[in-house]
């Protein structure tokens, strides 16, 4: 289930996925849900983007206090 966010001036991909799964890595997926904004870079205020559901992937090639 995906759920909604509301953009503030000067968010950005990254700060958004930060926000939203504790994590930057979620950035692609949130990016691949709203592909119509997908050419902004820093976000004015108002937009409302779909948050779609994102599990931060589990991998062996970080480093143990990365995991």
């Amino acid at each position: 289930m995906s759920s909604k966010y509301r953009t503030v001036q000067g968010d950005m991909w990254d700060s958004i996925a930060k926000n939203c799964y504790g994590s930057e890595l979620g950035m692609n997926a949130l990016m691949e849900a709203n592909h119509r904004y997908i050419d902004i870079v820093v976000f004015p205020a108002g937009i409302e983007l779909t948050v779609p559901d994102y599990s931060k992937p589990e991998t062996s090639n970080f480093p143990p206090w990365r995991r």
